[in-house]
């Protein structure tokens, strides 16, 4: 078994690996960057050591560091997270060269699936469903008026490297194709390196789908159900549940399966993620496949009892998956909402900041996975994710009802979040009847950002005004910069122990 694990990320992922970790009786070592040397990974793990500047480019996507802290600290495996470099093959290679596991697919399941158009190749040739669209990538405008007159308008342009809604065009009318098609290219460029761009039919009003799937090297592929991640905003996932109230149970089986077959296409090991979209019609097609752990794969664990990195590390140890597919099953209903520190009612600007006060809900039926603590800064460098909250209950309406307690619970100050608009969404009627698709926000973005009146959160905005006033005092009484000042220079050159650190 692998004995300590490198977590190569930071914020709630790397706290939530570690957990899992140290339930397993495996050390683990964080690392960190100038602007994270406070943040609760560095905290709660049993080493930690900095690896760069704050710039992500400098500190979390410097492989070379990372593989040169995991060799110094004695850690035998690298768990990348999600983002940074958990989809970055060449660095899983390193991993392998230096003699370090690896906690995700091969190499070559990452390339694979890591370009659109190859994913796509591959999945017809397993016989899964994809968008009509081209095999190929886009080469020259001609190309691209002759597949578009077969398949007919509308069409979305994809960046083949991409991801996030970045290098996405989408074209209605025949003459807004060519400058589509230049636009989407030069994003793909600068974001990805990459200007290839492919071209799919347009799936009006879609449910975005993913089901999770687990294969370890004796053979074995299951998957762990399905999560609805319909409620987006500009390809952004914002609330995901579980199970999905559109699919049917005779869809669901269907899918299940096609997401194992895509799985076995690339002989993939580890936990991944076959996302797809279903029409109107229940039509679903392959989307992509993402080879990582997703964000909200903790609903996933709450409806099947299952923790997913748990299995991850059994299996980058060769042990076979802990159960079988038939031993899956969904128990009540899951949510989660993803809390961020931005201002969703100014155009959803960032904001980053001194976090004044912070009081997490509790109760039963709910989990709270994050970094943040009172005093901490969130950094601007990166994601603006403060948490996610985590419902469940025996149906959907009773996890609905405890999301909203849940959210009216969660009080931050300091900084602007996501909790309010979230709530309006979870009292949303469509949202409640499950009527909704990934065009949800869209269409009632009038109704989310209506503006209240004076009276509607008077007892709340008192309690804000009596923790900022309480959150002063505490500062007053305790010199909490000059801690962190000195001790945070010895976690820069050294890498400390969990025991050294106070909380």
């Amino acid at each position: 078994m692998i004995k300590k694990v490198l977590i190569a990320n930071r914020g709630e992922i790397a706290v939530r690996v570690i957990r899992s970790c140290r339930e397993m009786g495996i050390k683990s070592v964080a690392v960190y960057s100038d602007a994270d040397r406070r943040s609760l990974h560095v905290r709660y793990a049993d080493e930690a050591y900095h690896i760069g500047p704050s710039p992500s480019n400098e500190s979390y996507l410097n492989g070379d560091k990372i593989i040169e802290v995991a060799k110094q600290s004695g850690a035998d495996a690298i768990h990348p997270g999600y983002g940074f470099l958990s989809e970055n093959a060449e660095f899983a290679q390193k991993c392998s060269e230096a003699g370090i596991v690896f906690i995700g697919p091969d190499p070559k399941a990452i390339n694979q699936m890591g370009d659109k158009i190859t994913a796509r190749q591959t999945m017809i040739k397993a016989g899964v469903p994809v968008v009509p669209g081209t095999q190929q990538k886009v080469s020259d405008m001609e190309t691209v008026r002759k597949i578009v007159d077969e398949i007919g308008l509308p069409v979305i342009i994809k960046a083949s490297a991409g991801g996030g809604g970045k290098g996405m065009r989408l074209v209605r009318k025949a003459e807004e194709l060519v400058s589509a098609v230049k636009l989407a290219q030069s994003e793909a460029q600068s974001a990805f390196g990459d200007d290839t761009v492919y071209i799919e039919k347009y799936v009006e009003a879609p449910h975005h789908i993913e089901f999770q799937i687990l294969a370890d090297r004796h053979g074995n592929t299951v998957h762990l159900f399905e999560r609805e991640c319909s409620i987006q905003r500009r390809h952004q996932k914002v609330i995901e549940e579980t199970p999905s109230p559109f699919l049917t149970p005779e869809l669901r089986e269907q899918m299940g399966q096609a997401a194992i077959a895509a799985a076995k296409a690339v002989n993939y090991v580890g936990a991944g993620t076959i996302e797809f979209l279903v029409d109107a019609n229940y039509n679903f097609f392959f989307l992509e496949m993402n080879t990582r752990l997703q964000v909200e794969h903790p609903i996933t664990e709450r409806v099947t009892g299952v923790d997913l990195v748990k299995e991850q590390i059994r299996i980058a140890s060769g042990l076979p998956i802990s159960f079988k597919q038939e031993e899956v099953k969904q128990h009540g209903h899951a949510i989660e909402c993803r809390i961020l520190a931005e201002d969703p009612f100014n155009n959803f600007m960032p904001s980053p900041g001194l976090i004044r006060h912070i009081s997490e809900p509790n109760g039963l039926g709910v989990r709270t996975d994050g970094y943040a603590y009172e005093g901490y800064e969130i950094p601007l460098y990166y994601d603006p994710m403060i948490s996610k909250l985590i419902t469940w209950g025996r149906d959907r309406a009773e996890a609905i009802n405890r999301m909203k307690r849940a959210l009216f619970e969660y009080k931050i100050t300091g900084v602007k979040t996501s909790i309010r608009f979230l709530e309006r969404i979870m009292d949303n009627r469509d949202f409640r009847l499950g009527n909704y698709n990934t065009h949800f926000i869209q269409e009632h973005l009038d109704e989310l950002m209506k503006t209240e009146t004076k009276g509607d959160r008077v007892f709340e905005d008192m309690a804000i005004i009596a923790a900022y006033f309480d959150f002063i005092t505490k500062m007053e009484k305790v010199a909490m910069s000059d801690f962190a000042v000195s001790h945070s220079e010895n976690w820069k050159t050294y890498g400390i122990k969990r025991s050294l650190i106070p909380y």
